[in-house]
């Protein structure tokens, strides 16, 4: 009996140890057969039966080219209950949404015939599948290379046709800018749609570029979506700059049917970054980065708090780093800078407190030598640290955090990056890597290294109310045989769960996380 004891005693202390610290439990769907070995996921959304559908776009081909777009239904057990190719190629595909039991997929195309620029949205109800194609405006303009603004740091105005469409983080709406020079002719439009694409207003921009070129790079709408909040990186046209001035500036442009209004971000000796607008129950903020110099290191965390009728800053705060966190970035390390920092996600408690995150992107490239000895150029992606950040309501920056990861890919990114999820004051997120252990350097400086193995390991990383770090691996890789997109997540908030696709050549599968 004693003996019988012991054992139970030694059994319950050894679960005890073991036990999973995070507060998230997983479901793994069944693993199906895939003949699309080369695709990628183009979006994820939840229909409203309690299912997913998943569209990917596939490549064929002795060289890979776009053939298509495979459309998954799943029900809410995970289950795979059908597919369906929709054969397209020749059109840049551009973003992909569900709205009242329809599947949007939007493109951009180039008409030769024509000599202008469509934009294009396929609609099809997702019980039975059947596209309709709907052009949404078109643009007079000679053909460019890579018309649409992705480059975070640098934007070409020189080629003549530029154009930008942004979403909000919700996916009520979105804006289509369009910026087409030629000759003296030099015009800037902004269209306002909601996503059952119908057509809010137009707005004629052209009088404010005399003297500037707008990059747009974030919005946010009104809850009636009869206005647009656009943060834009404005680059001044002149030709000569002071030593101490900075070709470009922020600006928060509002737009209506009725006009536009323009609030600049300009402090002497503060030059904000990559800044993200919030439209909270009081105030319209804008949250981002700092320097200190016009160069593009980071020192701090900028705020500003807006009326969102007049634009007028109605408060605003510089919070430098703390030592906290340069040491969790670089140690010892002396040469310490801080930029690239392109932001990933934002949350406002009820409480009006905001926590966001950022990620350290940038793009290298290099010459590589062919098995037939030609020289091609390889641009590779890097997605680095992790940055997260808790403000309080004022603007105050209670903490910043700093996550030391180093992943570079040449293909696909939804591989690589991150997610994060918020709940109860808690940020958490999730990293799949092939490391088996990060290391940990005096309790607080947490590094994630890239490994070489093809089976990935799911960690997932918390941050307390208070800025308190922890970590634990909670899919082992010897369990998740396919690697996770875990860049790319379906999270639903009110259920409290995060859906991740997980594929591998001809294999694939749904991993279901739910927070406890």
């Amino acid at each position: 009996m004693k003996k019988n004891l012991f054992i139970l005693c030694c059994f319950v202390l050894t679960t005890l140890v073991n036990a999973q610290k995070m507060p998230v439990s997983y479901d793994f769907g069944e693993k199906y057969k895939d003949k699309h070995r080369y695709s990628n996921l183009v979006a994820i959304e939840e229909d409203d039966a309690g299912g997913y559908v998943l569209v990917r776009a596939y490549y064929q081909g002795l060289i890979l080219k776009p053939k298509g777009y495979l459309i998954e239904k799943y029900n809410s057990d995970l289950e795979l209950v059908s597919e369906y190719n929709y054969k397209l190629k020749g059109l840049d595909f551009i973003n992909g949404f569900l709205k009242n039991g329809q599947l949007h997929l939007m493109f951009l195309d180039y008409n030769y015939l024509r000599g202008e620029y469509e934009y294009w949205v396929h609609s099809s109800p997702i019980i039975d599948f059947n596209f309709k194609p709907k052009k949404l405006l078109s643009i007079a303009s000679q053909e460019v290379e890579n018309p649409v603004g992705k480059n975070y740091y640098n934007r070409d105005f020189s080629r003549g046709f530029t154009t930008a469409i942004l979403f909000d983080e919700d996916k009520t709406g979105f804006v289509i800018s369009t910026h087409h020079k030629r000759g003296k002719n030099n015009k800037h439009i902004i269209h306002m749609f909601d996503t059952a694409l119908n057509k809010k207003f137009e707005y004629d921009f052209s009088a404010e570029i005399e003297e500037k070129n707008y990059a747009f790079e974030n919005v946010v709408f009104s809850p009636d979506l009869q206005s647009a909040y656009i943060v834009s990186k404005a680059y001044f046209k002149k030709r000569r700059f002071r030593v101490d001035e900075r070709k470009f500036q922020y600006e928060l442009i509002k737009v209506s049917q009725f006009g536009n209004q323009i609030q600049s971000f300009v402090d002497p000796g503060k030059y904000p970054e990559a800044l993200y607008p919030v439209l909270t129950k009081n105030m319209l903020v804008c949250v981002g980065f700092y320097a200190d110099r016009k160069n593009n290191r980071y020192n701090g965390i900028a705020y500003f708090g807006l009326n969102p009728s007049s634009l007028a800053i109605q408060s605003q705060k510089y919070n430098p780093f703390s030592q906290q966190f340069m040491d969790d970035k670089f140690g010892r390390e002396e040469d310490q800078v801080i930029k690239n920092l392109i932001f990933k996600g934002v949350e406002v408690t009820d409480n009006q407190e905001i926590f966001f995150n950022a990620e350290e992107y940038f793009v290298s490239s290099g010459l590589e030598t062919t098995g037939a000895g030609q020289r091609v150029k390889i641009e590779r992606y890097h997605h680095n640290d992790i940055v997260s950040v808790k403000l309080d309501s004022n603007g105050t920056m209670e903490w910043a955090r700093n996550i030391n990861k180093t992943e570079v890919t040449q293909g696909d990114g939804a591989y690589a990056s991150y997610s994060s999820f918020c709940k109860d004051g808690n940020t958490y997120f999730f990293i799949c890597t092939a490391a088996e252990n990060p290391q940990l350097i005096n309790s607080e400086r947490l590094i994630f290294k890239q490994g070489f193995s093809r089976n990935r390991n799911v960690f997932m990383i918390s941050l307390d109310k208070n800025g308190v770090m922890d970590y634990e691996k909670i899919i082992d890789q010897q369990e998740a045989r396919l690697p996770l997109m875990v860049s790319k997540p379906l999270k639903d908030e009110m259920e409290d769960t995060m859906l991740f696709y997980a594929k591998r050549g001809s294999r694939k599968q749904l991993v279901k996380v739910d927070f406890r």
